[in-house]
């Protein structure tokens, strides 16, 4: 099969490029791959991502001066996502924050032994309040600071100024209760009282002094299929990487965060609606069959749709043959253009190696396909 290279990237000073790594999520593909696709598709007007996690194809649209639409089922993601496509001061979302904790808002403090040894009371507190006058807020300067509130929310204690508000944990995922509870005590580890607001600021201020101008989109949260039926924008260029096969834990490695959005205080093991969680190969090549066919009914004729994919070592699975089956199961017009290796990534930049016992990496794979032919 022919073997259809992108165009190199541009660079981008690292100033401008903070906002993209706002929050971190450990479902992240590099910058890079969009940008390529991006310069290798100049005629594009407007990107689409189905499977958008924290947004980094809408991100690179944004530095390419283009619109973009993103769809993810996780509300961390979208969160995230959204973040992306709004352009604020670091002083307005200061201001919010100050006005928010000064006016005090109620809402419930969650009790237990994770919470105790997870924040410091008074800091604990501003979290709550913060989540509280958040969930009813919508604005650009509110779509932001929710999203430096979920980077901010655990990762690990610095040796000088904090840079996040829990006790010890990752920053990419959160630790389950009962393990983390055991690390804190084990180790004497008691939390330490951290101020939101300064937080907040030195991490806003690092993020958006030097924020691109938005180019305008949307963050769509719920079922791509679902969604994509509902748009009646059209999209010249895709970009997206689904969920890995295998991958079924996105909703639980978050919850911490989820709790912050409004879910509850306690780690949501359920995994509805998530398309990794397909109870075989088939059935999985088939949801993403589906998610093509959608996608093509979006788009304009000449379209560029470029998919990473790869699977867990578990899996057992060539990701190769399964994402090529998936797209000729969609009957959608999209005809392969090149398939290439995309290597192994670093562990944090790698959906298939979130976990260090996972085993040997499989490689990622790149393909890129056109809309030619009708659409069904």
């Amino acid at each position: 099969m022919t073997v259809t290279a992108a165009a190199p990237s541009p660079s981008w000073p690292e100033d401008v490029l903070r906002l993209n790594a706002i929050c971190p999520y450990y479902t992240m593909f590099p910058l890079d791959f969009p940008l390529q696709q991006l310069a290798a598709a100049p005629s594009a007007t407007r990107v689409l991502d189905p499977f958008c996690g924290r947004g980094t194809t809408l991100y690179a649209a944004r530095l390419a001066g283009l619109p973009a639409s993103g769809i993810d089922i996780n509300p961390v993601a979208a969160a995230i996502a959204q973040a992306k496509l709004v352009r604020v001061t670091p002083q307005a979302v200061m201001r919010l924050a100050s006005r928010i904790l000064a006016d005090g808002a109620a809402g419930e403090v969650p009790e237990g032994e994770f919470w105790e040894w997870c924040f410091q009371q008074d800091t604990l507190r501003e979290l709550v309040t913060l989540r509280a006058a958040l969930a009813g807020m919508d604005t650009p300067t509110a779509v932001m600071l929710r999203a430096v509130m979920l980077g901010i929310l655990h990762g690990p204690r610095n040796k000088g100024v904090p840079s996040y508000l829990s006790n010890q944990m990752p920053r990419t995922y959160a630790s389950k209760p009962a393990y983390a509870v055991r690390f804190w005590q084990k180790r004497e580890m008691e939390p330490v009282r951290i101020p939101a607001l300064e937080v907040i600021e030195r991490r806003a201020t690092r993020l958006l002094s030097a924020a691109p101008i938005p180019q305008g989109g949307k963050v769509y949260l719920g079922d791509s299929v679902e969604t994509l039926n509902r748009l009646t924008q059209r999209f010249d260029l895709v970009v997206t990487s689904p969920p890995y096969y295998g991958m079924r834990t996105y909703v639980a490695d978050q919850w911490l965060r989820s709790w912050f959005l409004g879910g509850p205080p306690v780690v949501p093991y359920g995994t509805h609606g998530q398309i990794a969680r397909q109870p075989s190969q088939e059935s999985f090549i088939q949801a993403l069959a589906e998610v093509w066919a959608a996608t093509a009914r979006r788009c304009r004729p000449k379209a560029r749709l470029a998919i990473r994919f790869g699977t867990l070592p578990s899996a057992r699975t060539d990701p190769e043959k399964m994402l090529l089956a998936s797209l000729k199961e969609a009957k959608a017009g999209w005809v392969v253009q090149g398939v290439q290796p995309a290597g192994t990534p670093p562990k944090r930049t790698r959906q298939a190696a979130q976990f260090g016992k996972a085993g040997s990496a499989i490689d990622e794979i790149d393909v890129v396909a056109e809309l030619i032919g009708l659409t069904r």
